[in-house]
């Protein structure tokens, strides 16, 4: 996937948090920093495989993403 697609899932992780958190996505953006190194996803989706499953926590939410760009928040898929 190109540089532009590992900006897109990010964005995609971004208002998929902050559709479950029912706030702006813009105040979401900082905070996913805080949570996950987004240099790692971008480098995950820049990978020649997408046999790849990427876990982390944030403050009130377990978000999942996969290499075929799902994304779960709490185990749904968004």
């Amino acid at each position: 996937m190109s540089a532009d697609m590992s900006e897109i899932i990010i964005g995609e992780i971004i208002e998929a948090v902050s559709e479950v958190e029912k706030t702006n996505s813009e105040s979401m953006d900082m905070c996913l920093h805080r949570d996950v190194s987004t240099e790692a996803i971008q480098r995950l989706v820049a990978h020649e495989s997408d046999a790849w499953r990427l876990q982390f926590e944030t403050e009130n939410h377990v978000v999942e993403v996969t290499g075929n760009d799902t994304i779960l928040i709490d185990g749904e898929q968004m």
